[in-house]
């Protein structure tokens, strides 16, 4: 058994025993005390697929529902390698240094094959997990498109809840859609790396749009002239894009996670975007869609949870897939047979 499946069966036989009874008051309490203990569980419970598990988390981020909502929220990508990992440490650090308190909510990717994940950004952030004002939660990405974890958003509240005034997502950014990142966060920050030249050639078109800013990592040592070049292209890249929103024009800056250089500059570029967007409303409007998109989000979860817990659907989607492969049905005709099932 992969080991992450393993720790996610302890936990989940853990919290089985936890809410044997009516626990979710008790750990709201925790929660808005600020228990970091108290909130990994909370996060375990949600991402539980066990149906008491989720009745229960259903209920408890149903309670904190008033203390969300105040925190930062950003969502980081980038393809692997480029650096995220390290620049979330530096950064995350920084914001400690400030009296900040900081959540990162990191995805790893998971096997198709056996839905297990290495989970190792912790080693990869070492100096902020020993940090007692920071919170790291990995999570296994587990098929989920974007690189965002099934349950980011509950996870997201939770922190919120637990006082938890800065949020940092890190994507998986293996090339999946990263709609889903824009959908959770207010700032949306694409890491590059120097060297841009061919790069730029294969450029994520939507990626770019989509970004409220664009780092160029690794901006240190002979990379120094190479960060400064790509650096340069992007911004002529990012000329003849439409921003995504008419309130700001996003920037394009060099950075080391490494060495620390350009973090300072980084984050002013965060608040900025926020000072803008709560000027102009958006910032109120943006997270108020987000919301609605995370209702159909769910129903579309809950229909193909319904799906396979149904018994007469399940003796059904086995010869339905059988007459897909063979070309006997077309897929929308074989879709529109399993809805009717649930009517």
């Amino acid at each position: 058994m992969p080991g992450s499946a393993m720790v996610r069966r302890q936990n989940s036989t853990a919290m089985s025993k936890s809410f044997a009874g009516n626990a979710t008051d008790a750990l709201a309490a925790e929660l808005r005390a600020g228990n970091r203990a108290a909130l990994a569980r909370a996060i375990t419970l949600v991402e539980s697929r066990r149906a008491d598990h989720q009745q229960a988390a259903r209920e408890l981020v149903q309670a904190l529902l008033p203390a969300t909502g105040n925190s930062i929220r950003v969502g980081i990508t980038g393809s692997p390698g480029v650096g995220k990992s390290t620049i979330i440490d530096a950064l995350g650090m920084n914001l400690v240094a400030r009296g900040h308190r900081v959540a990162v909510l990191a995805v790893d990717p998971s096997s198709t094959r056996t839905g297990g994940s290495i989970l190792g950004d912790k080693t990869r952030m070492a100096r902020l997990a020993a940090e007692a004002q920071a919170f790291i939660r990995p999570s296994p990405a587990a098929g989920t498109l974007g690189g965002v974890a099934a349950k980011t958003r509950e996870a997201m509240l939770l922190c919120e809840a637990a006082g938890f005034d800065i949020i940092l997502v890190e994507t998986v950014g293996i090339g999946q859609s990263e709609t889903a990142v824009c959908d959770m966060t207010d700032f949306f920050l694409a890491l590059m790396l120097p060297g841009a030249g061919d790069e730029l050639q294969g450029i994520k078109k939507g990626l770019v749009e989509l970004a409220d800013m664009i780092a160029v990592n690794k901006a240190d040592g002979d990379n120094l002239s190479r960060a400064n070049a790509a650096a340069a292209e992007y911004r002529a890249a990012l000329r003849i894009l439409v921003p995504r929103s008419v309130h700001w024009s996003p920037p394009v800056v060099t950075c080391s996670g490494l060495e620390g250089h350009g973090l300072a500059e980084l984050w002013q570029t965060v608040l900025d975007h926020r000072a803008a967007m709560q000027a102009s409303g958006e910032l109120t409007a943006r997270r108020q869609q987000q919301q609605v998109k995370w209702m159909w989000a769910m129903l579309e979860d809950g229909l193909r949870a319904r799906l396979r817990a149904t018994a007469t659907v399940r003796a059904h989607v086995k010869d339905l897939e059988t007459a897909v492969a063979s070309g006997h049905l077309s897929p929308a005709v074989a879709a529109e047979r399993l809805t009717a099932m649930l009517t």
